[in-house]
């Protein structure tokens, strides 16, 4: 298998996934569109590939585990560090999330967010939504700013960035963008340099 072709399987793997891939990645519309994504990114298109592929091994441990153990989570990997946010409804689901992402091939690192179920509903979902789509649109449409390297997740009104800034005035004009967003709480950077790569 071409590393090309091995790349458009796992793009399409992640994809089969469905809903449970959550945390805003860049959307990959066809095999082309996706490697020209990739290759976009500072991670170039073997780094998108890892991270792909982790993202599926998780995602398949997850529905091993427990089928619905996704349904509330969010999954972002950039670098083979992985973010884990959402809610599920008690803490042995919040262990297991944590423990079967570390059994992922490549893994580096757990930044464990996730939340115990607070009995948020499906306003506070819309709303997280709208908050996460609102700093996308910003981000993206400041030339300041490589919008493409970077993961918005919103929980509860705080939004999880995570990625590679070119520079540090590049992060700072995101997270400010991202405090100006209105309902957000707070904003939770883990957001690398590239030089610090």
């Amino acid at each position: 298998m071409t590393g090309l072709s091995r790349f458009a399987a796992l793009v399409g793997l992640a994809l089969a996934a469905g809903g449970a891939l959550s945390g805003c990645a860049p959307l990959v519309i066809g095999g082309v569109g996706g490697a020209a994504m990739a290759a976009s990114e500072h991670r170039g298109i073997k780094g998108f590939a890892s991270d792909t592929e982790i993202r599926a091994s998780i995602n398949h441990l997850w529905f091993q585990h427990n089928i619905n153990l996704a349904s509330g989570l969010g999954l972002t990997v950039d670098h083979g560090r992985v973010l884990l946010t959402g809610r599920v409804p008690n803490a042995q689901s919040r262990l297991d999330a944590v423990r079967l992402a570390w059994q992922a091939e490549g893994v580096k690192e757990v930044i464990n967010e996730i939340q115990i179920n607070d009995g948020g509903g499906i306003l506070d979902s819309a709303s997280d939504t709208w908050i996460s789509t609102q700093l996308r649109t910003k981000i993206t449409i400041d030339g300041d700013i490589h919008s493409q390297n970077y993961s918005i997740d919103t929980v509860d009104g705080v939004v999880y960035l995570m990625g590679t800034a070119t520079t540090q005035a590049e992060l700072d004009r995101v997270i400010e963008h991202a405090r100006s967003v209105a309902n957000v709480q707070r904003v939770v950077n883990y957001v690398r340099l590239i030089s610090s790569l």
